[in-house]
Parts: structure tokens; C-alpha cells; sequence
């Protein structure tokens, strides 16, 4: 009886009794981070295909990644050599450059008093900073905007640059990185009659070079893809933004989406070849700034 049951029982593939739990749940996980990065990418690759498309191609119900009549070196010439591209990079270069040296000029001194030292109100200005966090811009653009017209800076470097000098999420970042140096370094220093400025110069600033690297492609990223704020106070070519540009090829007469899409790729190829370039630091800076109490 025993062994017609033994050999009545279902036989199992070889293969499925090598499957182990855990190649089963990494296989898993393999699909899950690929069909992720697949849709963290799809725009990109259609955005570049739809870039050497002609108009009528881009939003075609029959949609190819390969384009079925090449227009891309018509569409690249007229972004980068018909219209003043050169100047809406120097732009973008000179408002991203100025917000983020104003913004690392006021936030680094603000975050090593938050985290070191001690003084009355401390914690609540601490939750007040916490609190600006959830403060957008569009709620603040307004009196800013008339403040600006007021003193007649409108279409200016200022003008694009001045609602972002000030940056509570800059101050959030370093306050964490700051807490996790050793106060007996900065004792030691004071004994030596260093005072707080030279602390922060000559101490606090070179351990902090993946924290500034990690907040500076923040702050990089966010001010060359804003469209919303020059937008609203930029009145003239001379001082359009590179993001700024893309809005040249729509009109009232139609849009010209592959030449959009053609601008659209050279404006965010700076940014991936500096992220390329910049990811060790940027990836050290967010794993050393975690949350401290």
C-alpha cells in the first residue's frame, strides 16, 4: 500500500523544488524596481523621440518610438541657433548661481546656531522653520510680485532671484548634518579662542562638503526647471530663463510640440550631465543628513 501511494502522489518539476522563497521574492522585487524605473524613464525617451518628429507626429494615434519622418536636426538647429539659446543659458546660470550662494551664505550660519548653540526660543524657532516647510511660493508670489513693482525690479536678476534667498529647506538639511558633529571638537576650538565664525569657516564647512553638494543639486535643479516665478516677472527675451524659452514655440497660431520637445532636451541635458558628475557626493550628502534629535 505504501508504495502505491508514494508513486500515486504528484511528481514535482526539478525546477520549481530549486525555486527558494527568497529567489522568488527577489524576482519580485527585481519587477517592481523595473516597472518603476521603466515609468520614471518612458518620459524621457518619449520626449527625446518626440523631439525629432514633426508636429503632426508627436501626438499620432499610431505612436512610434522611432519617428516615421526625421525632423531632428531641423528642430535642434531652430532651438539652439535661431533663437538666443546661448543667453537663456547665461540666464539660468547667473538666477540658479545667485540663489544658491545666497541661500548657502545665510542658511549654513542659521543651522550651526540651531544645532550648537544654545540660547532662549531655540526649539521654537526650530518649529518655525519646520512649519515654512509647508508654505509654497504660490501663497507669497502675490505681495512679492506687488512689492517688486513697487521698487521697480520687475524683469531683473533680482526680481527672479529674491523670493528664494532664504531657504527653510536648506536650513532643515544642515541643522540635521550639523548635529552629528562632535561638540568636543567645536569646545576644544573655542578653548583655542576660535570664535563661531571661524568655527563654521575653518571646521564646520569642510565636513560639510556632501550635505552643501546634496543640497546644492537640489536647489540647482529646482531653480533651472522653474517655470512658475519668471513667468510671472520676467518681461522681455534679454532675460528669459532657459525653462522660460520653451514657451517661444506656443502660440496663437499652434504649437510646434517636436521643437517644444527639441528645446525641452537640451534644457535638461545640463542638468542630468551635472547630476551625472555630482551623484557621489549628492547620494552621500542625503544618507549623512538623516533626521537627529
Amino acid at each position: 500500500m505504501s508504495d502505491i501511494a508514494i508513486s500515486s502522489s504528484p511528481t514535482i518539476p526539478r525546477w520549481l523544488s530549486r525555486l527558494k522563497p527568497k529567489s522568488v521574492g527577489g524576482a519580485i522585487t527585481t519587477c517592481i524596481l523595473f516597472l518603476g524605473a521603466w515609468v520614471m524613464v518612458f518620459p524621457f525617451i518619449w520626449m527625446i523621440s518626440s523631439s525629432v518628429k514633426p508636429t503632426d507626429e508627436v501626438y499620432d494615434s499610431d505612436f512610434t518610438i522611432i519617428p516615421k519622418t526625421f525632423k531632428g536636426f531641423e528642430n535642434y538647429y531652430n532651438v539652439m541657433f535661431e533663437q538666443p539659446y546661448l543667453m537663456f543659458i547665461l540666464n539660468s546660470m547667473i538666477v540658479c548661481t545667485g540663489i544658491l550662494a545666497v541661500q548657502l551664505l545665510t542658511a549654513i550660519p542659521a543651522a550651526y546656531a540651531l544645532a550648537k548653540l544654545k540660547f532662549r526660543g531655540s526649539t521654537i524657532l526650530f518649529g518655525t522653520v519646520i512649519a515654512c516647510l509647508t508654505i509654497p511660493i504660490n501663497v507669497t508670489s502675490i505681495p512679492i510680485y506687488v512689492g517688486l513693482v513697487k521698487v521697480g525690479l520687475l524683469d531683473t536678476y533680482i526680481s527672479m532671484m529674491f523670493p528664494f534667498f532664504i531657504s527653510v529647506f536648506a536650513i532643515f538639511l544642515f541643522r540635521q548634518f550639523f548635529k552629528g558633529f562632535p561638540d568636543s571638537i567645536i569646545q576644544a576650538a573655542r578653548v583655542d579662542g576660535f570664535s563661531e565664525i571661524e568655527i563654521i569657516l575653518r571646521l564646520i564647512l569642510p565636513s560639510a562638503v556632501p550635505a552643501i553638494a546634496a543640497f546644492s543639486v537640489f536647489s540647482f535643479v529646482a531653480h533651472w526647471n522653474d517655470l512658475y516665478w519668471p513667468l510671472i516677472v520676467v518681461q522681455s527675451q534679454d532675460k528669459m530663463t532657459a525653462t522660460l524659452s520653451i514657451m517661444q514655440y506656443q502660440s496663437d497660431f499652434g504649437t510646434d510640440h517636436g521643437r517644444i520637445f527639441a528645446s525641452a532636451t537640451v534644457v535638461t541635458m545640463p542638468m542630468v550631465i551635472a547630476f551625472l558628475f555630482a551623484r557621489r557626493l549628492f547620494i552621500r550628502g542625503i544618507t549623512m543628513t538623516g533626521v537627529k534629535g
